[in-house]
């Protein structure tokens, strides 16, 4: 029985990719991080990670749940856990439910703010993997539900709208789809064939890298642009510095004739991309350096 469970989690586990987590949850701490300049209260810390457990726990389960039929004839995906049959429907919409749950109950915790945002944050999650069907907008949807992160631990301390993690989440938004078109580069031949939107399907491979770079010049400005508003120091802009250094590593490893480490920019320059701004925001909060 104990056997069962464990290896039943795991599949899961692997199904939603949970080591993605490493994408937005160091944001979310960057957003909880600069509402006061100050390391958040164990309560609100422990809530915000409970909150970003749940939001990308759902939002991934639903992912799989709505695009199983097309996983399924995707080379790239077949071998997923519910093309597979390692796990049934009802047990990932049990999942899905759990998660919101979980979300809920975390903003409950922390703000009335972040509560009555609850149901926007179900639907901006929810919707993402829909827009594949209809727009090759869709990297922007998911780098939209990322881009919540830090608005969302911002709001959750803070109990209010601000300027400062809206920018923060813009540049969230442009990083996120940035990568995920590099990554959709991969089913290029495999969009076209079954009619799913994406930008490399849409424009072309050459097309789709060149939008891919604009998209991470621009995800700098709007990091840089926190720094002037929020009067911070040199560790914040150190962070973003080597940010834009592993942006532009990102884009040397993957060219229109060779994708080959499309997988090696997509995880592991960005999770530590997202560490790196997380490390050096927190460095900045407890020692305040600054240039003038």
């Amino acid at each position: 029985m104990v056997y069962r469970v464990v290896h039943k989690t795991r599949i899961i586990l692997e199904m939603i990719k949970f080591e993605h987590t490493v994408f937005a949850l160091p944001f979310a701490y960057v957003g909880a991080l600069l509402v006061q300049k100050q390391i958040p209260s164990l309560h609100n810390l422990i809530w915000i990670t409970l909150a970003m457990v749940g939001a990308r726990t759902a939002a991934m389960s639903l992912n799989r749940l709505i695009d199983r039929h097309i996983d399924a004839l995707n080379p790239r995906t077949a071998n997923r856990a519910l093309p597979l049959g390692l796990v049934n429907v009802k047990e990932v919409w049990l999942l899905v439910f759990l998660s919101f749950a979980l979300l809920s109950l975390s903003a409950y915790q922390l703000s009335p703010l972040a509560f009555k945002l609850f149901p926007v944050a179900v639907a901006v999650l929810s919707f993402y993997s829909y827009t594949k069907r209809f727009s090759w907008t869709c990297h922007l949807f998911l780098g939209l539900a990322l881009g919540l992160a830090p608005v969302g631990a911002w709001i959750a301390i803070a109990n209010r709208f601000d300027l400062a993690p809206v920018l923060i989440g813009l540049g969230v938004l442009f990083w996120v789809a940035g990568f995920d078109i590099i990554y959709a580069c991969d089913d290029y031949d495999f969009d076209r064939k079954y009619g799913i939107y994406s930008i490399p399907a849409r424009f072309g491979l050459e097309r789709a890298l060149l939008i891919s770079t604009f998209f991470h010049i621009v995800a700098p400005i709007f990091f840089i642009s926190v720094a002037f508003i929020l009067n911070l120091g040199i560790f914040y802009l150190a962070g973003v510095l080597i940010a834009v250094v592993l942006l532009f590593k990102q884009h040397t490893l993957v060219s229109p004739n060779d994708l080959s480490r499309a997988g090696v920019a997509f995880f592991n320059l960005n999770g530590t991309l997202s560490v790196i701004m997380f490390i050096f925001t927190l460095l900045d909060v407890l020692f305040p350096l600054h240039l003038f």
